[in-house]
């Protein structure tokens, strides 16, 4: 099978090496990919905004099956223009992302399907908005409705703090994103994640992740794309995946069919896990970063056949097996990130990885032959263990062997986890 990777992260390093693994490829391509990617697969230097130029080259190549692994191309519609010329696409349409593409859109959803999830307005003035948080007081949410690379959602304890985020969006800190806000309830309790394939009718379970949103150890400071996480989530019992399911992901799916946006890729549901049970914070329509590294790491069965069976229809014929092993990953993110940083700083080393543990790329690059780094959450550290406090000291272990002078991160990922193994 001929397969084309679009994106150019962590999450995509992670899909590209588990997927290299299927001995059903048999030519791999990613556009345009990065250095850790060409280890797996061919890079190809495509515009993935130019729709046009991704269809021909799926053309010339014969190219059998897609996979989108941002969410910004689907939201733009790609699934959609390549599913015109007949071929097989994981990943929704631009319809149906807009559960990620609009927080308003999500809301309304679960507003219609009574899907548990906080109160909350939509705004497309700031005097309205503000009125609305002064009425409300803290602690209360502020979201900037579209896409702002994780970076959109201010969880404001104070008004004041809410006030200034409404003057953020309007002011367009968050670009477009922030023409409508969405504030809703501040919902007490542990977030998780939840990760779920789809194709339209059917749903296949597949596991959980907890992530630290927060730039500072303790869950402190700004929140950023994501500096680490493990899986599984402690907090996402049996019980609390099957409420899940029923709850909110099987609501979901019904209704995104009755409303003419039938849904095929992957649901991320971003839940808060409260006294009266799993709530939803938000939906992504494409696997979470750094969330897809652990996945991967866990993963025992070929992915490619489950991806593809999402993508035709035949997702009760497919099952995904685990390992029972929890997998953590730590960012290592220019310094200064999330805020303004240095890029091109060179990458000297990187450390071989043995079994249960891999360094995925996310955002670097080659320069005259050198590793550097261009983005600002730049390797993500992996590696598993029979505990999570095992996986963090292996992941550790090795994210110290990396020789780079300009990057950080946080030395406390999976604390919770490692909490509760404790006590």
């Amino acid at each position: 099978m001929k397969v084309l990777l679009i994106g150019s992260g962590g999450r995509e390093h992670a899909l590209a090496w588990k997927l290299a693994q299927s001995p059903l490829m048999t030519e791999f391509y990613a556009a345009p990919g990065n250095p850790g990617i060409a280890e797996h697969a061919r890079l190809v230097s495509l515009k993935v905004e130019d729709h046009e130029a991704v269809a021909a080259f799926c053309a010339q190549k014969a190219i059998d099956f897609v996979v989108v692994g941002p969410e910004a191309p689907l939201v733009a519609g790609l699934a959609d223009r390549l599913r015109a010329d007949g071929l097989k696409v994981f990943g929704p349409s631009a319809a149906a992302a807009q559960l990620e593409g609009s927080k308003g859109f999500t809301k309304d959803i679960c507003a219609r399907y009574n899907i548990p999830t906080g109160a909350y307005q939509r705004f497309n003035n700031a005097p309205k908005a503000k009125a609305y948080i002064r009425a409300q007081g803290a602690p209360i949410v502020v979201k900037a409705d579209g896409l702002a690379a994780g970076k959109g959602v201010t969880v404001a304890m104070t008004v004041e703090e809410a006030l200034a985020a409404v003057d953020d969006c309007f002011e367009g800190a968050f670009g477009a994103a922030g023409a409508e806000v969405v504030i809703e309830a501040y919902l007490d309790g542990e977030e998780a994640s939840f990760f779920c394939l789809c194709d339209g009718r059917n749903a296949l379970p597949l596991a959980t992740a907890q992530d630290h949103k927060r730039v500072g150890e303790g869950d402190t400071g700004v929140n950023t794309g994501g500096m680490g996480a493990y899986s599984p989530a402690p907090v996402m019992t049996a019980e609390m995946i099957e409420r899940t399911m029923k709850e909110i992901i099987e609501p979901t799916i019904c209704g995104m069919a009755e409303s003419g946006y039938p849904f095929s890729g992957v649901f991320f549901a971003g839940l808060m896990i409260t006294a009266k049970g799993p709530e939803l914070i938000e939906y992504n329509v494409r696997f979470g970063d750094p969330e897809c590294q652990v996945l991967m790491m866990r993963l025992k069965s070929d992915l490619l056949p489950l991806l593809l069976a999402a993508a035709e229809g035949t997702l009760d014929k497919v099952t995904a097996e685990w390992s029972d092993d929890p997998a953590l990953t730590v960012v290592m993110a220019s310094k200064g990130y999330p805020g303004s940083y240095e890029k091109n700083t060179p990458i000297l080393s990187l450390p071989e990885a043995g079994d249960g543990a891999k360094v995925f790329h996310a955002g670097t690059s080659l320069r005259d032959g050198e590793l550097v780094a261009t983005g600002g959450r730049v390797l993500n550290v992996t590696a598993t263990g029979r505990t999570v406090g095992e996986a963090q000291s292996r992941a550790y272990a090795l994210l110290d062997k990396v020789e780079w002078e300009n990057g950080f991160c946080r030395r406390d990922i999976g604390w919770r986890a490692i909490e509760r193994e404790r006590a």
